[in-house]
């Protein structure tokens, strides 16, 4: 019985130093601050200024929640949506699967057999390359969506150089 007892207080512990609520029917969950957020969404549109493209840049929790938003001067007004889009998408598909890109879902939707069950679109999905995961301690706490550059490959180029000038902050 002590045995028992010792065994159930180290987890607790165990639970609790971890950071996780360690009260019945709470739950904790991580973000990034609205200063850091901001930062990220500054540092991604600066990168893509600096390689001439004109873009959004938007971070969302895991609740899809927009925390930070910048459109670039003379970013198109259709790249407001998009970024929030490609954002919301990696934060809600992609811990499911642990995919850190909207390119990885994408590649994985490709590769899906072809199926005869009707797809139904849901809203502010977009399977569109360019949102990468915000990761802290090893887990997903949300998502970094750019759009604007001529491809979404350019858009998630700007997104990682962003995401390592703050990665280090995010631990």
């Amino acid at each position: 019985m002590r045995l028992a007892f010792l065994a159930l207080m180290s987890i607790a512990a165990s639970v609790h130093a971890q950071g996780v609520a360690t009260t019945p029917g709470v739950v904790t969950t991580q973000k990034l601050s609205a200063s850091l957020a901001n930062e990220l969404v500054g540092e991604s549109v600066r990168e893509c200024v600096q390689k001439g493209y004109k873009v959004v840049a938007v971070v969302v929790d895991l609740d899809g929640v927009r925390q930070a938003l910048l459109r670039g001067d003379g970013a198109p007004v259709h790249s407001l949506d998009n970024a929030y889009y490609k954002a919301y998408t990696l934060a809600s598909m992609g811990p499911a699967r642990n995919e850190e890109s909207t390119k990885q879902i994408a590649d994985r939707m490709a590769k899906a057999p072809p199926s005869t069950v009707p797809v139904f679109p849901l809203p502010n999905i977009t399977y569109a390359q360019g949102a990468i995961a915000i990761v802290a301690n090893g887990q997903t706490i949300g998502a970094l969506g750019v759009s604007g550059a001529p491809g979404g490959q350019f858009d998630e180029e700007c997104a990682r150089a962003a995401m390592a000038k703050v990665r280090d902050r995010m631990k």
